[in-house]
């Protein structure tokens, strides 16, 4: 988020505090939508001078979300009710390389979510620091989603959206919006292309290591402008877009997510899978074994917020009992020799 709209949006919100009646209200509003967004625009679609989109073959990508961690399916039309439900793709398709294509998705369905996690933590490097791809076969057939990001799997932060699409009638099933007038929602571009995210928009975020985001779960965006069923951006305006969307594949069809800015010490080097790495049990009270066919490793024990709580350098057996007094939780065990590494995520008890 450019400075200028830092700044409104912060003068907004403080204003709002100290408003006390519906006319001041109105007028505060007005000001600042006509006085800023009135003349502004967001960044414009794929291919365009000034656009932010990445493609999925950038070499800025260095990892792509490999685990799912949470998934919910939503309704293929909430004024029906939750008795049909969104059902095209597995939730698996949102791992790994972005197709680019229509049908290697996985389809949220109204309000439907997934969370995912990475083999690093996602980092608030230079510019950028992740994106997400949707399928949308053109440029102005849009389907938005908000994105929200956790360090330790159970605080989630969305990011502050803003949509300007006129509310004064419905984007049909099959409508057009304007890229242009989107910010911060995901599947602002089309297939190929992912809408970028930058975590410094959550510098003054609490509950967060901005430096260790393990975890980015999804949300659909219910586009409808009833006010029973409609979702809101970050400054309250009513989300429009293509609505209902009564079928298989409704709401949002997630690719995938790339990540630009990773972190983590073991993030510049290569992760191998061909040798044998296990611990058991799992869960545990925090006594577990170890097992591993390398040798001359070291082992790290990383918590949810990236804090090294254990480690053991330069081991050489290949068995080895761990035995540690660490809270109960979500933990990930990391090991690592030369240029080759392995990470499992454990439960301690």
């Amino acid at each position: 988020m450019n400075d200028i709209l830092k700044n409104y949006v912060r003068l907004y919100h403080g204003a709002i505090a100290h408003v006390q009646s519906v006319r001041a209200y109105s007028f505060l509003f007005g000001f600042l939508f006509f006085e800023f967004f009135g003349f502004s625009q967001f960044a414009p679609a794929a291919g365009q001078i000034g656009t932010t989109a990445v493609h999925k073959d950038s070499l800025a990508i260095s990892e792509w979300a490999n685990s799912v961690v949470g998934f919910k399916r939503g309704a293929s039309d909430i004024a029906n009710g939750w008795g049909v439900l969104a059902s095209f793709g597995d939730s698996t398709e949102a791992l790994g390389y972005a197709q680019g294509n229509s049908t290697d998705v996985i389809s949220l369905g109204d309000s439907g979510f997934v969370t995912l996690s990475f083999p690093y933590p996602i980092m608030n490097g230079i510019g950028n620091n992740f994106a997400v791809f949707e399928n949308s076969f053109s440029d102005d057939y849009l389907e938005f989603a908000f994105v929200e990001v956790s360090s330790d799997g159970i605080n989630f932060i969305r990011f502050p959206s803003v949509s300007l699409t006129p509310t004064i009638s419905q984007t049909p099933t099959f409508g057009f919006s304007n890229t242009e007038l989107i910010h911060n929602l995901a599947g602002k571009y089309r297939q190929g292309y992912g809408t970028p995210f930058d975590l410094e928009d959550l510098v003054d975020s609490v509950g967060i290591n901005l430096d260790s985001v393990r975890f980015v779960r999804i949300v659909d965006v219910i586009g409808t402008i009833d006010p029973a069923y409609a979702t809101y951006d970050g400054l309250g305006n009513m989300i429009n877009d293509p609505y209902p969307s009564d079928f298989a594949a409704g709401g949002f069809d997630l690719d995938g997510v790339a990540v630009m800015n990773a972190n983590g010490i073991f993030a510049s080097i290569k992760k191998e899978n061909e040798f044998m790495f296990s611990v058991f049990p799992n869960p545990s009270a925090g006594n577990f074994v170890i097992e591993t066919s390398l040798e001359n490793y070291s082992i790290h024990i990383f918590d949810l917020s990236g804090n090294n709580v254990w480690s053991k350098e330069n081991s050489s057996n290949q068995k080895i009992q761990i035995d540690i007094a660490i809270n109960s939780g979500l933990y990930f065990v990391v090991v690592s020799a030369q240029n080759i590494f392995h990470q499992q995520l454990i439960v301690i008890q």
